[in-house]
């Protein structure tokens, strides 16, 4: 306990905690962000940590969470079969070379999310973006040859700015598919050169 009574006192760490940080070393090991001497030490010391703010340190280089501390929680399935990302009033932002699943599950409300896909490792030729989302903003940043097809998504008092390829000509590479629902917010597409 502090000696200050004023202040409080660090938040425990739950083993659903530990487990969370424990699943994303072993993503980053998977997809080479981590060697294995490295995810062996991260491991042990998440074993062991007592508090969240001991267990941020762990992840923070492998996860972009830009404004907040906890803005983005992750949930995979072996071979980055899906990628689950949920967040409440906070921002979420996945850029440079990170891995895309095939499916990437949105679960946010009220928050500002970036996802830039020019830089990222493509699993295969579709990506599908299951989205429920209420209130706040979804920009997708895409390559050109990048083709995003909305027409299984649901949208309710929303504003969409989506175009579907780069307008260049460039042939398909990776088709982007658009499901699930959006409420009260705003999705759009920019395209990189």
């Amino acid at each position: 306990m502090p000696a200050d009574p004023s202040s409080s006192p660090a938040l425990r760490a739950s083993d659903a905690d530990r487990d969370r940080v424990i699943d994303l070393l072993r993503a980053a090991v998977t997809d080479g962000r981590l060697d294995p001497v490295e995810f062996d030490e991260r491991l042990s010391a998440a074993l062991v940590t007592r508090t969240v703010d001991a267990l941020a340190p762990l992840t923070a280089d492998l996860i972009a969470m830009p404004g907040s501390d906890n803005a983005l929680t992750l949930a995979r399935t072996p071979a980055a079969e899906l990628l689950t990302i949920k967040e409440k009033h906070g921002a979420v932002r996945l850029d440079g070379r990170w891995t895309l699943p095939h499916r990437l599950a949105l679960r946010t409300a009220w928050c500002d999310v970036r996802l830039d896909l020019t830089s990222a490792v493509r699993s295969g030729p579709e990506l599908v973006i299951e989205l429920r989302v209420s209130g706040g903003n979804v920009e997708l940043v895409l390559a050109p040859g990048m083709v995003v097809d909305a027409n299984e998504l649901s949208v309710r008092h929303s504003n969409l700015a989506i175009t579907r390829d780069a307008g260049d000509g460039t042939p398909e590479t990776l088709h982007v598919r658009l499901v699930g629902r959006i409420r009260h917010g705003r999705i759009g597409t920019r395209w990189s050169a």
